[in-house]
């Protein structure tokens, strides 16, 4: 069982070069297979190219989870992606989408996405 990583904000910034790779690679396989589903529908689960696809995903999720953090976007549009942090004492998770420069959001874990909020100034200056 692997234990739980909690990122400062500034821990988490540091690691979006290669997060924001890995996440370019998810979001061109998860579209390539997306546009594949499109086109075979039900019989997809048959087609080499979506059963390679697949295992590519699968690898560069397991990648994200080494680094600590996990894959939020099953649509593949937005690049979404959490890090399990601690805000003000509280359990939260740092969110960052892959078209922002930078890690400045968080939210509860019962809000998710819809429930972003700017990540307190004390804890971006002081992490």
């Amino acid at each position: 069982m692997r234990t739980v990583k909690f990122f400062t904000p500034t821990e988490a910034n540091q690691t979006l070069p290669l997060v924001r790779k890995i996440v370019q690679d998810i979001l061109v396989l998860g579209g390539k297979l997306r546009s594949l589903s499109e086109e075979y529908g039900a019989s997809l689960e048959n087609h080499s190219d979506a059963s390679k696809m697949l295992s590519q995903l699968n690898a560069l999720f397991e990648e994200l989870e080494n680094i600590g953090c996990s894959y939020r976007d099953w649509n593949f549009t937005m690049g979404l992606v959490d890090f399990p942090s601690m805000i003000d004492g509280t359990p939260a998770l740092l969110c960052w989408r892959s078209d922002e420069e930078k890690l400045k959001y968080y939210h509860s874990l019962q809000d998710g996405f819809s429930g972003r909020k700017l990540i307190p100034i004390h804890l971006v200056n002081n992490s």
